[in-house]
């Protein structure tokens, strides 16, 4: 299942018109804010597809039955674009175990590339709930290499809730194509197409570039 959240009206286009702004995107402190920002509006809706129960909470007064969510949540973060994102998560799920994964391209001097995985650290994730979050959904290779490299080493979540900010159509139908059936699709704006150099087009550009500077 997808939920493309750009296709309803609310303050959440505010941010992605934001990000994608050439002029805005000259401050990085507001880039990240706004990563975070919609980072927490993503957690917020995802909130709503767990597991809830009646639990007793007692008040100064007597008892309130309060529906509280039921699921043990990781949050998992492809490195480096993906940290303010993960805050906004991390904002709302402040109880999550956090998981981390370096994933990049590797370019090669024919102009193509490959994705090398480098770096995974988290916790089990049996009977667990993921949300692997990436700012960006280009050709969907990162996040599928991800994916497969977390659930190998760590186990096989209960669910996968994989949310991107921008996505190409190419990057999501290559996804969808590859992850396994118990995985939603949370993307805030699907873009239609890639360049030569597999960019979002219109995009917003290098989103880790943008957070945090230009790397050689």
């Amino acid at each position: 299942m997808i939920h493309n959240l750009g296709e309803q009206n609310s303050i959440f286009n505010t941010y992605i018109s934001e990000l994608r702004d050439i002029h805005i995107q000259k401050d990085s402190m507001r880039f990240r804010r706004n990563l975070e920002r919609i980072g927490e509006i993503m957690a917020y809706e995802i909130s709503k597809k767990l597991n809830f129960a009646s639990v007793p909470v007692e008040t100064p007064l007597g008892q309130a039955e309060m529906q509280l969510p039921q699921n043990e949540v990781v949050i998992g973060t492809i490195l480096r674009a993906g940290l303010p994102y993960h805050q906004g998560f991390l904002n709302y799920f402040d109880r999550a175990q956090n998981l981390f994964v370096s994933a990049y391209r590797k370019h090669h001097k024919d102009n193509s590339f490959t994705i090398e995985i480098e770096y995974l650290s988290g916790p089990g994730l049996q009977n667990k709930t993921l949300i692997l979050v990436d700012p960006m959904l280009a050709t969907g290779r990162s996040m599928v290499l991800a994916l497969k490299a977390i659930t190998e080493h760590l186990g096989k979540p209960e669910h996968i809730h994989v949310a991107s900010v921008i996505a190409s159509e190419e990057g999501v139908d290559y996804t969808r194509a590859r992850i396994p059936e118990n995985c939603t699709l949370w993307i805030g704006a699907i873009d239609p197409e890639l360049n030569a150099k597999a960019y979002i087009v219109p995009g917003l550009g290098d989103a880790g570039d943008l957070a945090y500077g230009s790397k050689i």
